[in-house]
């Protein structure tokens, strides 16, 4: 196609309306890398994505860039330990000391910058897979804050992690809590495999296609191939913990609309039974739930590429319907 001086002129725009952030961490250690998309028209609302455990955001742009063709502002940024935070602060698997709301604080600090930019904009939240977990933490502690929300591949009890975290705090209270036992990490994810025999990348519980797994395991901005302290997997754990039962849907505005999305082959929400052990959580304390599980697919149903259209269609549905 020949670039007209128009067409420079809107690629341009698209170009201007990206804001590169950064902010001190809750940790008060490290400064979060983070970035705002505006699509070039009159926003309808904002929707800040939280990314999963050992990736970054820009796994998302698909996802980014359908969001803002709808008319919606995205924020997102790399957690501590992760991503180009982790690559600038030279932190790799170090979430710092402050605890299990790190994440959940620094979300939280940079949806006051983009408010900042971007006033008085209905506000949402998509979380998948340990970032569902950071939003669920959200909901609970700034719920009233916020519009709706998205989980994606969440769970309920997470297999196995209150014993491996017995395990993990014996090491920390042995003075190893900035070391990397490779062990701890296997015996809380390990088994994650467990419906592929065939697995040789040991990430293939993500998504059926191997073009995914390659990506994700050869990404220079992922933790794949990189060691996750001690100290950081236990705050994982409490995190979890953090999250679970009735006790903490019912921190949760009983008002907010939720939409909880996942895969029934995906081991983390084992295998469709966790992802509806939380809707029944918030169900049992009076909130509205939007539950949908898309058959034969593993944990990343948004990077299908069959069905990411229809999964990010969904989540702007599910918006678009709040905002009528």
């Amino acid at each position: 196609m020949k670039v007209t001086k128009k067409h420079k002129e809107n690629i341009q725009e698209v170009l201007y309306m990206l804001h590169e952030v950064s902010f001190l961490s809750y940790n008060k250690r490290d400064q979060v890398q983070g970035w705002i998309y505006v699509p070039a028209c009159k926003p309808k609302g904002i929707v800040q994505l939280i990314h999963g455990f050992g990736e970054h955001s820009r796994r998302y742009l698909h996802m980014i860039a359908h969001l803002t063709e709808a008319g919606y502002i995205v924020a997102a940024d790399d957690h501590v330990g992760h991503g180009k935070t982790a690559m600038i602060n030279n932190t790799w698997g170090d979430w710092g000391n402050a605890g299990p709301h790190t994440m959940m604080e620094d979300e939280h600090t940079l949806k006051t910058i983009v408010q900042e930019k971007y006033p008085n904009l209905p506000y949402f939240l998509f979380g998948h897979s340990m970032g569902s977990f950071i939003t669920r933490d959200f909901m609970a502690t700034y719920g009233d804050e916020l519009t709706g929300a998205t989980i994606c591949g969440t769970t309920g009890i997470f297999r196995g992690a209150k014993e491996v975290a017995a395990k993990i705090k014996e090491a920390i209270d042995a003075g190893k809590g900035k070391e990397s036992d490779s062990q701890f990490t296997v015996d809380l994810m390990g088994w994650m495999c467990e419906r592929i025999p065939d697995a040789k990348l040991g990430n293939e519980w993500i998504c059926a296609d191997p073009y995914v797994q390659q990506d994700h395991a050869s990404d220079p901005f992922d933790a794949f191939t990189k060691p996750t302290m001690n100290q950081a997997l236990y705050d994982f754990t409490q995190m979890m913990q953090c999250i679970e039962g009735t006790d903490w849907a019912n921190k949760v505005p009983v008002d907010l609309p939720i939409y909880n999305i996942g895969g029934d082959q995906d081991p983390v929400g084992e295998y469709g039974k966790g992802i509806y052990e939380v809707t029944n959580w918030l169900v049992q304390t009076g909130h509205k739930v939007q539950t949908k599980v898309y058959s034969g697919y593993r944990h990343e149903i948004h990077n299908y590429a069959d069905i990411k259209n229809e999964v990010e269609q969904g989540i702007i549905d599910f918006m678009d319907q709040i905002l009528r």
